[in-house]
């Protein structure tokens, strides 16, 4: 049994027969009353976003996570494919499990996150940045880099990401997935 006290950062949690996922998290103290314990939670298993305080001391319930590796196949219409790279299983994972489906590209690696109750995928997680290629933005003007101006940029795969004027069709970039931004141009 675990309390309030081992609240952590991406600690999953059972409230009301529901996962949610800690975000950010806190102690409130006041003078006379008992310290509040508060936290910003994410639906696993929902698109639900709620903030929960409890006393100080309160019991949570933990749900046991664990990551494996998966390499991602292909979507079809039971949603998103990957395939573990040691006993070669698979499985399928809603779009809206993904955190960011549109910078994922045949054969790359993601974590998938087990709820090790049940057995069932939870979530799919790429990495925080990952490098894709430019297959369509509008040509830059030479010497126009005063500013920080941006402009839309189509990657490889299909998501559209804003980066500065100097990168061209054809160039790799690094975009982070969290942010959906650009990072840097990388050389090949």
């Amino acid at each position: 049994m675990a309390t309030t006290s081992d609240i952590s950062r991406g600690l999953i949690i059972k409230i009301d027969g529901s996962l949610y996922k800690v975000v950010e998290f806190g102690e409130n103290k006041t003078a006379r009353a008992a310290a509040k314990v508060w936290a910003k939670l994410t639906g696993v298993d929902n698109n639900r976003t709620i903030e929960k305080t409890w006393n100080s001391g309160d019991n949570i319930f933990p749900v046991r996570v664990e990551r494996k590796e998966y390499q991602y196949l292909y979507k079809d219409e039971t949603g998103y494919n990957f395939m573990d790279n040691e006993t070669f299983e698979q499985v399928s994972v809603p779009e809206n499990a993904i955190d960011a489906p549109q910078f994922l590209k045949d054969g790359q690696t993601v974590s998938v996150l087990f709820n090790t109750e049940t057995e069932t995928p939870m979530s799919v997680e790429l990495p925080d940045k990952i490098v894709v290629k430019v297959t369509y933005s509008e040509p830059g003007l030479k010497g126009d880099t005063a500013t920080r101006t941006l402009k839309p940029a189509t990657v490889e795969t299909g998501a559209t990401v804003m980066v500065p004027l100097f990168v061209n069709e054809g160039e790799l970039i690094r975009v982070n997935t969290k942010t959906n931004e650009y990072v840097e141009r990388v050389k090949e």
